[in-house]
């Protein structure tokens, strides 16, 4: 691909034939910064998108960009398989990421840096690192002069941060054709290892919460900030957030999570009954930054907006509050936070969006496990319910059914959570090596 000879890529030209073309795509990508803030307010994914539009095309693929406004662009492309007549699977991945602030970095988060063997910077796991792999993956494929076993469509999405509205949502809802006899889909979060007991495992997404983000308003009379004032906008918000921020809700199994509980307390040789719940999140070691929050409903206050100036008392004061419920429960969980703030603090959502939980079972489960074992021989497969939320939503408008599977194989210290969302972002580079390894292959024979 071109690039200017004075750019910061083009001076490490020379580095990069040390590289593996997977690191190289993702620590591009990386230095691409699409920061996300929200709101609609958004440095764009335009440059990224031209960058993988370009590859596409370089493999002879006709890629499609697609605006919903400006700099906010999408990319779509097909890849013919070998039989058409199966569903087509969806590849899907975002461009977008989080802020990152870079006072908190031991890096820059934008500078695609390589030390101690891994790959630093925002989007390196959230999901840049994916992104390249799918790249990668296809390319291996269509370079050996061989198709994927059925269609692809390779979609990259603009705005999943903000919940896809500006992305993966609006083009299931103007541009569904582009998905046109696709069945199946898989993206982020999942694939990825974990250690239980000495013995690895890989945690394959095949559900998520449900996604309610909304905003708590309290409202008081203005006034002189020496007066008293009972009916305070912000006494009134700060009571309602940490009511909300402290609510201890109960644990609550669906079929999902049992399945995996069971597995885990297998595999440790523990007595599920005996432990509980908790205690088996736990026992997951880092894994179960994700894995706790999967057993019950999560209320977590992010933003604060009050006040202008020291000496005044503002009429209003709001905050945003990121909830998610369990796939099903989202009408119950907002009539049991509106009873947490009590009925002076008013609730607006936001963005809501559906939780998803689909069986760990099917051809395409079967081939995700055959895949890994092969590369990994003897790894334990678990299925595992997603706190969080993925593309995959918007995808199952159209009744496609989405997994997570951007396979790593990751060492045990690494706390691959934190990584999602926090500071200095990080994957092993030999971990996208195996991932686009596996990927190929799954391509290659489902």
């Amino acid at each position: 691909m071109d690039f200017d000879a004075q750019s910061p890529i083009a001076a490490q030209a020379p580095i990069d034939a040390e590289l593996d073309e997977t690191v190289r795509l993702a620590r591009d990508l990386i230095r691409m910064d699409t920061t996300n803030y929200g709101g609609g307010k958004s440095n764009g994914e335009t440059i990224a998108a031209e960058y993988v539009a370009e590859y596409l095309r370089e493999l002879g693929l006709e890629p499609e960009l697609i605006d919903s406004d400006p700099g906010r662009t999408s990319v779509v492309a097909r890849v013919a398989g070998r039989d058409s007549s199966k569903g087509a699977l969806v590849v899907h991945g975002h461009l977008d990421v989080v802020p990152a602030d870079p006072r908190n970095w031991s890096v820059d988060p934008f500078g695609g840096v390589i030390r101690d063997g891994m790959l630093w910077g925002r989007g390196a796991v959230d999901m840049k690192n994916m992104d390249a792999m799918i790249l990668t993956a296809v390319a291996d494929i269509l370079r050996a002069g061989e198709r994927p076993a059925r269609d692809l469509i390779l979609a990259f999405f603009a705005d999943e941060e903000n919940g896809g509205v500006l992305g993966s949502h609006h083009l299931v809802s103007t541009r569904p054709d582009l998905f046109e006899g696709a069945t199946e889909a898989i993206s982020e979060v999942g694939g990825y290892s974990i250690t239980l007991g000495g013995k690895r495992a890989y945690l394959v997404q095949t559900g998520e919460k449900a996604l309610l983000w909304v905003k708590l308003i309290a409202r008081g009379p203005a006034a002189h900030g020496s007066r008293v004032v009972r009916e305070n906008a912000i006494t009134r918000l700060a009571e309602a957030v940490a009511a909300v921020g402290r609510q201890e809700w109960p644990i609550r199994l669906t079929d999902t999570t049992t399945a995996l509980l069971d597995e885990v307390a297998r595999i440790l040789g523990v007595d599920p009954q005996t432990l509980g719940p908790d205690e088996l999140a736990l026992a997951t070691g880092t894994a179960s930054g994700f894995i706790q929050a999967s057993l019950r409903t999560t209320t977590n206050p992010t933003v604060l907006t009050a006040g202008y100036k020291h000496n005044v008392v503002p009429d209003t004061a709001e905050a945003l509050v990121d909830i998610r419920s369990l796939p099903g429960e989202e009408d119950a969980v907002l009539a049991a936070v509106q009873e947490l703030v009590g009925p002076d603090i008013e609730i607006e959502v936001m963005h809501r969006d559906v939780g998803l939980e689909n069986e760990f079972a099917g051809p395409l489960i079967d081939a995700m496990i055959e895949t890994l074992r092969i590369h990994d021989p003897g790894a334990e497969v678990l299925p595992y319910l997603l706190p969080a939320g993925t593309d995959n939503k918007a995808l199952s408008m159209l009744g496609i059914t989405g997994y997570g599977f951007a396979p790593l194989l990751l060492p045990p210290e690494l706390d691959f959570p934190a990584m999602f969302h926090g500071v200095d972002e990080r994957v092993p580079l030999d971990a996208l090596v195996f991932g686009r390894r596996v990927l190929t292959d799954l391509l290659r024979t489902y």
